[in-house]
């Protein structure tokens, strides 16, 4: 009976060692296969075979042995169970809500990580599109706004011709001037030998482009005539007018393309439509016999060859005055009229001048008459129009528009279109009285007595009303009074008197960013009391003065010089939104008898930024500070080259 009870109890030894094994079997298949399966009956067997395995399996983990760290990860996992179900019974549900509040304070600390890896990556990626997309890259070489050249001898107070035109494709506006260097200086003037040629020097730094040798002295420079050139570098041409030659060279390379003999020419050529079909515009320029027994001529020259079309057309002018034009204006109805005389201003339609001049009857285009400027003849046998008395002489006829295009003279066709579809200026030496006339019908709007004026007028905008407005300087017993009138109702907008510079060049306007336009004129210390007496003195320094309409008691001193200002220009430069104001200066040299000619250009923004600033009134507002952040962030640009139809105005001025 012992016996029966000890083999019962060794059977149900063998029995649990049996249900020992196979449940280590299922956990270790459970546990995974990377080790291999375990099978117990083998396992003492291979004892001896395995222990160098062992050594390598069962690596040491953080110090312990794998089995060891296995066991005692189950006793860990066994024992946080334990402690979780007894927490749970102990504390119930505040447990679970602890639980869930640390799960998602860990949720907030990961997207935390994720904020602070993604914001500084999206910073530098809206850096990174800033850089690319908004900084505009640097166009070559640091420009040079502010240069000086001297270029050649002056005798005189001759203004040479000069041409504002961007030769060489960098968007600048280069500078194309003759030049007149005389040898043997010291000998008479029928001695002397002249070297002509003219420059194109850079806008840039004053490089020099290219230059071209003359045979005769120019009394004009003008650019923009199109060549039909696909290559932008050689699609412009410039047209070099002297005394009894034209020539149209290259604008880029200064290249000859051809050359016209056309007499005596005594006036500018001017860009006229298409008259014989060849998608080229045509030109027209005025000549007169030295001796001036003949009569006034109009040429007509193809724009294309040089050739030219038909003969000259000769007008019976009794007048012997001043060259007026000539000049092209385009009526409401689109039908063109020439403005040209001797003293007076006449007005004669282009299709008869090519009528008379071919023999031809001219394209569809050119034949339109506008009938309210028909009826201003007074004559049906006469073909000329009269707008100016005979007893009135005139000196100047001008466009009245804001710009520089009846100075600069351009052939390109935006500049002509601005021009011709303008209203109009003349100077009269008569009546010394200024007039504003109706291009329609030629009736004067207003008049306004004016003393000695010896220089154009310049236009430009002082108020709002869309109407240009007049710069005017008038001087008499060394005093200068310069003037703003306002171009729709003839009165004065702004006045001031200066020490008289003993200078005639013509003033210029600028036009702003905000369409106000900033004026330029030359004049001495300005005079805070009118002045009495019959002579002041003639000052030492020409002072080159900036005023503003939004500050008309304020004057910018831009620049000073002791030479002598023949002749002066504004040119754009779009991109950096800044003028410069391009000047001819006929300078003294020591120890030689003709003085040096200087062409200085100054950047209208920079000069403005640290110009001396001159209060007419002794009113201590605005602050220096004000005006100094105000004018640092004046911008310029150029002239729309549209001139609307608004205000069909004509301008007389009668000095």
């Amino acid at each position: 009976m012992f016996k029966s009870a000890n083999l019962e109890t060794s059977a149900n030894d063998s029995l649990r060692s049996v249900s020992t094994l196979q449940a280590s079997e299922q956990l270790s298949s459970k546990k995974g296969s990377d080790l291999g399966e375990y099978d117990p009956l083998t396992q003492a067997d291979s004892e001896d075979e395995t222990e160098d395995d062992d050594l390598v399996l069962n690596y040491p983990r953080n110090g312990l042995n794998p089995a060891v760290a296995d066991l005692r990860g189950e006793e860990e996992l066994d024992e946080e169970e334990e402690l979780r179900e007894g927490a749970g019974h102990e504390v119930g549900p505040g447990r679970s809500q602890g639980g869930a509040a640390e799960e998602k304070a860990a949720r907030v600390r990961g997207a935390m990580r994720s904020a602070a890896f993604l914001l500084p990556l999206s910073c530098a990626a809206l850096l990174v599109l800033l850089c690319a997309f908004l900084i505009p890259c640097p166009q070559g070489a640091l420009l040079q706004m502010q240069w000086e050249r001297e270029l050649g001898d002056t005798a005189g107070v001759t203004s040479p011709p000069i041409a504002l035109w961007d030769v060489d494709g960098d968007g600048l506006e280069d500078v194309l001037i003759a030049v007149t260097n005389i040898s043997n200086d010291s000998q008479p003037m029928s001695a002397q030998s002249k070297e002509l040629s003219v420059w194109a020097l850079g806008g840039g730094g004053g490089q020099m482009l290219w230059r071209k040798s003359l045979r005769e002295p120019l009394i004009s420079v003008q650019c923009g005539l199109q060549t039909g050139s696909s290559d932008p570098l050689h699609s412009s041409a410039c047209v070099l007018i002297s005394s009894g030659h034209m020539i149209a060279i290259n604008a880029s390379t200064g290249w000859t393309l051809w050359t016209t003999a056309v007499g005596h020419v005594v006036s500018h050529a001017v860009l006229l439509p298409d008259l014989q079909g060849d998608a080229f515009p045509d030109l027209l320029i005025a000549t007169l016999p030295e001796d001036k027994v003949s009569d006034l001529a109009l040429v007509l020259i193809s724009g294309r060859s040089g050739a030219l079309i038909g003969r000259p057309v000769n007008f019976n002018l009794t007048a012997q005055g001043k060259l007026i034009g000539p000049l092209l204006h385009e009526t409401q109805t689109g039908a063109y009229y020439v403005m040209f005389g001797l003293g007076t201003v006449e007005a004669v339609s282009l299709s008869l001048i090519y009528s008379r001049a071919t023999g031809q009857t001219a394209a569809s285009r050119v034949r339109l008459k506008d009938p309210t400027w028909e009826r201003l003849r007074k004559s049906n046998s006469s073909s000329l129009i009269h707008i100016s008395s005979v007893s009135d002489p005139v000196d100047f006829l001008l466009s009245l528009v804001v710009g520089s295009c009846q100075r600069l003279r351009n052939l390109d066709g935006v500049s002509a279109l601005n021009c011709s579809r303008s209203d109009w200026i003349v100077l009269s030496n008569s009546s010394r009285r200024l007039s504003v006339l109706r291009a329609s019908d030629t009736r004067p709007i207003w008049s306004l007595s004016l003393a000695s004026i010896h220089t154009c007028p310049a236009a430009g905008h002082f108020n709002d009303d869309g109407v240009p407005d007049l710069l005017v300087h008038q001087s008499a017993n060394g005093v200068r009074k310069v003037q703003i009138m306002d171009g729709a109702r003839g009165r004065s907008l702004w006045e001031a008197e200066f020490v008289c510079p003993r200078l005639a060049v013509e003033d210029s306007s600028v036009l702003t960013a905000s369409g106000q336009s900033v004026f330029l004129f030359w004049a001495g210390d300005p005079l805070a009391q009118p002045q009495n007496v019959s002579k002041v003195a003639e000052p030492v320094l020409r002072k080159l003065f900036l005023l503003h309409p939004n500050y008309p008691t304020i004057l910018l001193e831009l620049s000073s010089t002791t030479d002598t200002v023949l002749s002066a220009a504004v040119s754009y430069q779009a991109q950096q939104k800044d003028a410069s104001y391009i000047s001819v200066s006929s300078r003294p040299s020591s120890g030689r008898a003709l003085g040096a000619q200087v062409l200085q250009t100054l950047s209208l923004r920079a000069a403005a930024a640290d110009a001396r600033i001159l209060r007419l009134t002794d009113a201590d507002k605005p602050s220096s500070f004000q005006l100094r952040k105000f004018f640092r962030r004046l911008a310029f640009r150029q002239v729309q080259q549209q001139t609307p139809d608004l205000h069909n105005h004509t301008l007389i001025l009668s000095l």
